[in-house]
């Protein structure tokens, strides 16, 4: 007998009903899983990393983000670069300068979600969780200390929001911070948001520059090098926000120089008095700039203070900002540095 299509077709889904024998054979499960991974393969999803003991999964790219302050510009100049500006609905983070062209306006630009601040000018609790994210990024753990009146990352995850704690970051410690951190950051939002080739665009670039400098200062003398915050005061004595270790360390190699201060401390920074200062030979000088509107000032008025240093004699001394911490363009303070440590080789 035969049968028309629609017919057989309604008559297949009543003996399934009836029966409960529909279920889906062997084939038909790997057939599932093949274009499930097919399409997972073709939009990159889900994507699981690995942040500090913590498995962060996407099911899709953050379009909702929060970047914490947590006086850096890491995580907000990681994304500008990636072109991924339009996913942020709060910002905390700015210096008021960058190295590169552009970019402190691009940041001044970006929507704060109008909140109110808590006293380490971050965002508290409720108004964190006011704001709706998908995605939370912080420079350290500290962000998501509920001691400290912040969202924690399990709170987050309740309203489904993933968070990400910057690379050296889940120790609160970056004293062993290297160029390379920046690079990880750069790739681990290249993975969240399926922007990874252009990730590896700009690490290969900024490699690559880094390389052609560090060849032209190879095998020179290495000056030693005064790396601090202008006008900060972070502990007790005269001299407390000397950087002593951590990323600043790497570029300075890079750059064919060396920290003179490195070896005054294990931690980030040093806290040294005026005498301690006084009696080191310090070659040149960087300054930090951490929204200072005249970093130069406070260089020419440290080294007028300081005339015994040769770096005082030769008027060695260099400003930079966003350059000189974790982020995207370490290349432009190794070759700022490099210019001033060796300016015959270039």
């Amino acid at each position: 007998m035969s049968m028309n299509r629609p017919v057989a077709t309604a008559l297949a889904a009543t003996l399934c009903l009836l029966t409960a024998a529909c279920g889906a054979s062997a084939s038909d499960d790997k057939a599932s899983d093949s274009t499930a991974g097919a399409a997972a393969s073709k939009t990159g999803y889900p994507v699981t990393l690995d942040n500090c003991g913590q498995k962060q999964t996407f099911e899709k790219a953050p379009s909702r983000v929060v970047v914490m302050n947590g006086a850096s510009v890491a995580e907000v100049s990681t994304l500008l670069a990636l072109g991924l500006g339009d996913r942020i609905v709060a910002n905390q983070q700015g210096y008021g300068r960058s190295e590169v062209p552009g970019r402190a306006a691009a940041i001044k630009k970006l929507p704060t979600g109008d909140v109110k601040l808590n006293e380490a000018y971050d965002i508290p609790r409720e108004a964190m969780l006011g704001l709706r994210p998908d995605l939370v990024l912080s420079v350290t753990t500290y962000g998501f200390d509920e001691k400290n009146g912040f969202a924690t990352r399990d709170q987050l995850k309740e309203v489904g929001a993933n968070s990400y704690v910057s690379p050296q970051g889940c120790d609160d410690d970056p004293s062993e911070m290297t160029v390379a951190d920046s690079y990880r950051l750069l790739r681990d939002m290249g993975k969240i948001f399926h922007v990874g080739d252009k990730a590896e665009e700009l690490i290969a670039a900024s490699q690559k520059h880094i390389a052609a400098v560090s060849e032209k200062v190879k095998g020179g003398k290495k000056p030693a090098v005064m790396v601090l915050f202008s006008n900060m005061s972070m502990g007790g004595n005269d001299f407390s926000s000397v950087v002593a270790n951590g990323i600043v360390n790497d570029i300075l190699t890079k750059a064919g120089g060396t920290n003179a201060f490195s070896n005054t401390t294990k931690g980030t920074f040093a806290d040294l008095s005026k005498e301690k200062v006084a009696a080191t030979d310090v070659d040149a000088v960087v300054v930090i700039a951490y929204n200072d509107p005249n970093p130069a000032a406070y260089a020419r008025k440290l080294l007028k203070e300081f005339p015994q240093w040769p770096a005082a004699r030769k008027n060695a001394y260099v400003t930079l900002s966003d350059s000189m911490y974790l982020g995207p363009s370490n290349d432009l303070a190794v070759e700022r540095i490099a210019k001033l440590l060796h300016p015959a080789a270039f």
